[in-house]
């Protein structure tokens, strides 16, 4: 044998259908890392903005307070998680040419997370 994968008319073999599997799976487990990520970001960020915003003293001026610091890291998880799910979405849409893939959970966690995201945001930014 050579290794080499065969195809026939009704589609392709059994090996490279398991390699796309495995490929696919990757890019799940890749996405939920960034998701995972992100979370712990944007959770520490609003958490240091939230006990900070209790010893906030007036006169006191810093070049980055615990509000900046927050929508910083909150910026950063939004930013890498649109990214991550912008490759993803690319990589599965180029193997989904191959053969036909089942349908992402991890994009929709991912989507959920974004909107936690942005509701830290806002809530940061509006000092809720």
């Amino acid at each position: 044998m050579t290794g080499r994968t065969v195809e026939t008319a009704a589609g392709p073999s059994a090996g490279t259908k398991l390699a796309v599997a495995r490929t696919n799976l990757a890019w799940e487990r890749t996405l939920m890392a960034w998701i995972r990520t992100s979370m712990s970001l944007i959770t520490f960020g609003f958490t240091i903005y939230k006990i900070f915003q209790f010893e906030e003293r007036e006169g006191l001026r810093q070049y980055i307070g615990p509000r900046e610091f927050a929508m910083i890291m909150i910026a950063i998880a939004l930013v890498s998680l649109t990214a991550a799910t912008v490759q993803n979405l690319k990589n599965r849409a180029a193997l989904g040419k191959i053969t036909e893939l089942p349908r992402s959970v991890a994009v929709w966690a991912s989507a959920l997370t974004s909107l936690l995201g942005i509701g830290a945001m806002i809530a940061v930014v509006f000092r809720l």
